[in-house]
């Protein structure tokens, strides 16, 4: 079993660390976006992305697919994955192509942004094609993906001053950048996996996938239902309220990037079930997305202000969905165990009965749940409250946090049901206690809303953390070693 060959906290490691090094890759293209476009063009740049996720919902069925059957062994998965996915890719830029023109009617978005959601074309098919290729990897190489990160990003950047500096291209220059930089790392991806996908097609095992995608369908519909908030947001509430939004979202997903430090359980589940594996997976997150949760709480305003000082006044959003990024990357833990130990699909048939009955549609059922109580209620209250942009975004990002809570409880008790593990409760105590010794430093040390000096105060107070934490955690000090093997490991690689 691939499995077994999986290191996990090596394969955590090396795509959290490059994730924290996107860390300043993003800050510097979300900056170049947020100084080079006006606030109502990063509003309808946001709603691009939320309208393109509907055009992207088949992405992840068959990637999901391929991801276990080739943890499991099956051969000629990866090429008969690719080849499908491509399909799907097409037949939902065919769907998005013909709708364009309804869906800027229908959102009210003037028709000078036609080009702009015409270009989006060629961001579904990438994701398309990105989905499946990451999926191979995942199960065998899952590290490659934190190289793929960095590709990514370092494209992002470099192709963003290309054509939003350089060429002065405004918005349809940010999404040439996107595009750009995705198709830098898709042909990253091909370089280092294409002996996989040089097998044959199994059409067998293509019937098998759709036949099981009722459970990816149940739950990709869940979840843009849920992401149907964000629309309503930016119908009743504007540009500037979805602005807002993306602005404090951009920021607190940075708290979310410590869930990589779990990534590679998934794959790790689907091969053997450990339980310590669960507990060290545990620990690792909550080492760093205590710590970056409340960093982000602390700094909220000068965060902002380096993005625009107009962001200013949404401190009070960027709290709440830090919070919610902390809540989530505990989550994914969860949801980690449910998808891992499900065994639904190790049998040759797979009954829709069985599927019914499964941990897997009753984890997507969550999802459900959780939007049947956003939605509706960010309806009555925009459609009826009429709020102003800001506290309608408040708003948003309170219910979020509430409704976050009850389903992470929700995913505990499910996936404590499926494999016997413990909560590092001592580790806990460990990083909450220093994370708040950290962030009482960081309140009484004065802040200049300057990138440099943000950076600074950044860097201070993980070192104040770190140092606490290494004083108390023999799990920090481990990892703390194994980073600087792995760091020499790969230079040495490199040179040789």
């Amino acid at each position: 079993m691939s499995g077994s060959r999986i290191r996990l906290r090596y394969s955590g490691l090396m795509l959290f660390l490059f994730r924290l090094l996107s860390v300043g890759t993003g800050l510097v293209f979300t900056l170049l976006v947020t100084r080079n476009i006006t606030l109502e063009e990063y509003g309808v740049y946001s709603n691009i992305g939320d309208t393109l996720s509907y055009f992207t919902l088949a992405s992840a069925i068959i990637p999901f697919w391929v991801t276990r059957f080739t943890a499991r062994g099956r051969q000629d998965s990866p090429k008969t994955g690719l080849i499908i996915n491509l399909l799907v890719a097409l037949a939902s830029t065919a769907v998005y192509l013909i709708t364009i023109p309804n869906i800027l009617g229908i959102l009210q978005v003037s028709s000078k942004y036609f080009l702009t959601y015409f270009v989006g074309v060629f961001l579904i098919v990438e994701n398309h094609i990105q989905a499946v290729l990451e999926a191979i990897f995942y199960p065998k190489r899952p590290e490659m993906m934190a190289f793929g990160l960095l590709v990514l990003e370092i494209g992002k950047v470099s192709l963003g001053f290309l054509f939003i500096i350089g060429f002065r291209m405004g918005l349809i220059g940010v999404l040439f950048s996107l595009i750009a930089s995705y198709l830098v790392q898709i042909l990253f991806y091909v370089r280092g996996i294409r002996r996989e996908i040089l097998g044959r097609i199994r059409w067998d095992y293509a019937k098998r996938w759709f036949k099981a995608s009722l459970i990816n369908i149940y739950g990709i519909i869940g979840g843009r239902i849920l992401m149907f908030a964000n629309i309503l947001l930016f119908v009743y509430s504007g540009e500037l309220a979805r602005a807002y939004y993306g602005a404090s979202s951009a920021i607190a997903s940075i708290v979310g990037y410590s869930s990589s430090l779990s990534f590679a359980l998934y794959p790790k589940l689907l091969s053997e079930a450990n339980p310590s594996d669960v507990s060290s997976s545990l620990k690792m997150i909550l080492m760093f997305a205590l710590p970056m949760c409340i960093g982000a709480i602390v700094l909220s305003e000068p965060l902002l202000l380096i993005l625009n000082p107009l962001y200013a006044v949404a401190k009070p959003i960027l709290i709440l969905l830090s919070i919610n990024a902390l809540l989530s990357a505990a989550s994914s833990v969860f949801d980690s165990i449910i998808s891992g130990t499900e065994r639904l699909d190790a049998d040759e048939e797979i009954s829709y009965r069985k599927m019914i009955g499964s941990r897997l549609f009753l984890q997507q059922t969550l999802t459900y749940a959780q939007a049947a109580v956003i939605v509706p209620l960010m309806y009555v209250i925009l459609a009826v409250g009429m709020p102003d942009a800001l506290t309608a975004t408040e708003y948003l990002a309170l219910i979020n946090v509430l409704t976050n809570l009850s389903i992470i409880v929700s995913k505990y008790v499910i996936a404590s049901r499926c494999l016997r593990f413990d909560i590092p409760w001592v580790s806990l105590i460990k990083y909450l206690s220093a994370s708040l010794v950290m962030s009482l430093v960081l309140y009484l040390t004065p802040t200049l809303a300057r990138l440099s000096m943000v950076a600074v105060k950044v860097l201070f107070g993980a070192l104040v953390y770190f140092s606490l934490v290494l004083l108390v955690d023999k799990e920090a000090r481990k990892m703390l070693k194994m980073t600087k093997d792995f760091a020499s490991r790969e230079i040495s690689e490199k040179l040789n």
